[in-house]
């Protein structure tokens, strides 16, 4: 089969298109065509090494989710799974391919209505959106300010807070960006490259109730500063280059509640990802895939993410 390879710790350059051995489903297994792979931001930080625990051995097939049917399966897996669309983990390396040998207990069937690339592009964004709308539990007329607004995560939560009844004021980065970011819903838009952003929003709401934070850095101190007492700031991602800046005693001098990260159990991930997968078939959710790259440009596709070029979701197409 045709794969991606990480020989080397570097720049997206190391990811090379190659060949590897057929996959084979062994006990407890299924094994997926792959016709889809979901790409994160922490993949392109672990290729360039020294990402902490999630530092793998090389040489690897990266990837960790993958979308596709289920070709065969091993000892122990029902053969009524054979056909079936599927998303799933992959469990951490493997998905940068044209088959993959999966965990059958992980797979989770895609709703008729829903087309398997927005599946894959819910796989991980889904699950994280669902469980962060779900911490912060938006209330009908609170200001609730979405940071990257325009990315995969950012986007999906534009969209849950404003069906909560949320006012949704999305930060994303240039004009291009916060379009997609109204075109989803977003009441208000401001760009945060911009010195002032933190000062129009409160021109244009008069403060803040919730904070999602998948940005970091200067940005979430300028979000927090938004915060009354009584406020949620949820901080989940790192796309600025730093965790956000702030400590449980400085959140709770200003009486406000603070999450940073999020323990998930698989069973609640899976609970997650079908809750988001519903919700894509109702047509109450939908996910921007902004770039697609055939599998031999993986290495493209890791460059448009860290140039923070990419809009919503990217993915690899294999077939």
């Amino acid at each position: 089969m045709r794969a991606v390879w990480l020989k080397e710790f570097g720049g997206p350059e190391v990811l090379v298109a190659g060949d590897a051995p057929d996959p084979v489903a062994g006990p407890g297994q299924a094994l997926v065509e792959v016709e889809f792979v979901n790409i994160t931001f922490v993949e392109t930080q672990i290729r360039r090494g020294g990402f902490g625990p999630f530092e793998p051995e090389l040489p690897m097939i990266p990837g960790n989710g993958v979308g596709g049917v289920v070709t065969a399966v091993g000892p122990g897996v029902d053969d009524a799974l054979v056909g079936t669309r599927v998303v799933s983990a992959t469990g951490g390396s493997g998905a940068y391919a044209e088959l993959a040998a999966v965990d059958a207990a992980g797979l989770i069937a895609v709703p008729g209505a829903v087309a398997l690339d927005d599946a894959v592009a819910l796989l991980a964004d889904g699950r994280t959106a669902m469980w962060l709308i779900g911490a912060a539990a938006p209330r009908q007329g609170e200001r609730v300010l979405v940071e990257a607004a325009a990315g995969g995560v950012g986007g999906l939560l534009v969209q849950l807070a404003r069906t909560a009844g949320a006012t949704v004021i999305g930060a994303a980065g240039g004009p291009r960006k916060g379009e997609v970011a109204r075109g989803l819903g977003a009441h208000v838009v401001v760009d945060y490259r911009e010195d002032g952003w933190a000062e129009r929003v409160r021109e244009a709401v008069g403060g803040l109730d919730v904070v999602f934070d998948g940005v970091g850095g200067a940005i979430a101190r300028s979000a927090f500063g938004l915060l009354g007492p009584g406020g949620r700031m949820l901080s989940f991602g790192m796309a600025g280059g730093e965790w956000a800046p702030i400590s449980q005693e400085d959140a709770a001098e200003r009486g406000v509640g603070l999450v940073q990260g999020a323990q998930v159990t698989p069973e609640l991930s899976r609970s997650l990802t079908e809750k988001v997968l519903a919700e894509a078939a109702a047509g109450r959710v939908r996910p921007t895939i902004g770039q697609r790259f055939p599998l031999e440009r993986a290495a493209d596709a890791h460059a448009v993410i860290e140039s923070r070029a990419s809009v919503g979701k990217t993915l690899l197409t294999v077939r």
